[in-house]
Protein backbone atom coordinates (compact mmCIF):
# COMPACT_ATOMS: atom_id res chain seq x y z
CA UNK A 1 0.00 0.00 0.00
CA UNK A 2 1.11 3.76 -0.84
CA UNK A 3 1.86 5.43 2.14
CA UNK A 4 3.18 8.36 0.82
CA UNK A 5 1.44 9.34 -2.29
CA UNK A 6 4.31 12.71 -2.93
CA UNK A 7 7.36 10.62 -2.92
CA UNK A 8 5.56 7.15 -3.99
CA UNK A 9 6.98 5.43 -0.84
CA UNK A 10 4.74 1.84 0.48
CA UNK A 11 4.44 0.34 3.67
CA UNK A 12 6.90 -2.25 2.26
CA UNK A 13 9.71 0.08 1.56
CA UNK A 14 9.17 1.45 5.23
CA UNK A 15 9.14 -2.08 6.55
CA UNK A 16 12.26 -2.49 4.59
CA UNK A 17 14.60 0.36 5.78
CA UNK A 18 13.54 -0.31 9.00
CA UNK A 19 14.85 -3.64 8.82
CA UNK A 20 18.08 -2.24 7.30
CA UNK A 21 18.56 -0.17 10.79
CA UNK A 22 16.37 2.71 10.41
CA UNK A 23 14.51 3.01 13.94
CA UNK A 24 13.50 7.06 13.57
CA UNK A 25 11.16 9.17 11.89
CA UNK A 26 13.86 11.23 11.07
CA UNK A 27 15.81 9.04 9.28
CA UNK A 28 12.89 7.39 7.33
CA UNK A 29 12.16 11.40 6.65
CA UNK A 30 15.72 11.70 5.27
CA UNK A 31 16.31 8.58 3.34
CA UNK A 32 12.63 8.13 2.06
CA UNK A 33 11.26 11.83 2.10
CA UNK A 34 8.07 10.75 3.50
CA UNK A 35 6.38 13.51 5.07
CA UNK A 36 8.00 16.45 3.55
CA UNK A 37 5.84 17.85 0.47
CA UNK A 38 2.16 17.66 2.05
CA UNK A 39 2.82 15.76 5.52
CA UNK A 40 -0.64 14.34 5.31
CA UNK A 41 1.59 10.76 5.40
CA UNK A 42 3.21 11.36 9.35
CA UNK A 43 0.71 9.75 10.93
CA UNK A 44 0.69 7.20 8.48
CA UNK A 45 4.30 6.48 8.84
CA UNK A 46 4.56 6.28 12.50
CA UNK A 47 2.01 3.78 12.15
CA UNK A 48 3.90 1.48 10.38
CA UNK A 49 6.38 2.54 12.85
CA UNK A 50 4.55 1.27 15.61
CA UNK A 51 3.29 -2.12 13.80
CA UNK A 52 6.94 -2.35 12.72
CA UNK A 53 7.97 -2.38 16.65
CA UNK A 54 10.47 0.27 16.91
CA UNK A 55 7.50 2.71 18.39
CA UNK A 56 9.02 2.51 21.96
CA UNK A 57 12.46 2.80 20.81
CA UNK A 58 11.95 6.23 18.24
CA UNK A 59 8.53 6.87 16.07
CA UNK A 60 7.31 9.68 18.69
CA UNK A 61 3.40 8.44 18.36
CA UNK A 62 3.23 8.94 22.44
CA UNK A 63 4.16 12.65 21.45
CA UNK A 64 1.62 13.29 18.80
CA UNK A 65 -0.60 14.99 21.31
CA UNK A 66 1.72 17.46 21.39
CA UNK A 67 2.24 18.47 17.73
CA UNK A 68 0.10 21.04 16.50
CA UNK A 69 -2.50 20.67 13.96
CA UNK A 70 -2.15 20.82 10.48
CA UNK A 71 -4.01 23.90 8.70
CA UNK A 72 -5.12 23.31 5.19
CA UNK A 73 -5.96 26.22 3.06
CA UNK A 74 -8.30 25.76 -0.33
CA UNK A 75 -6.99 28.14 -3.09
CA UNK A 76 -9.00 29.92 -4.76
CA UNK A 77 -8.81 30.51 -8.42
CA UNK A 78 -8.52 34.11 -9.67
Amino acid sequence: MIVCVCKSVSDRKIRAAIADGMDSFDELQFELGVALCCGKCESSVRDVMLQSGVCASRCGVEHREMVAPLTFYERQAA
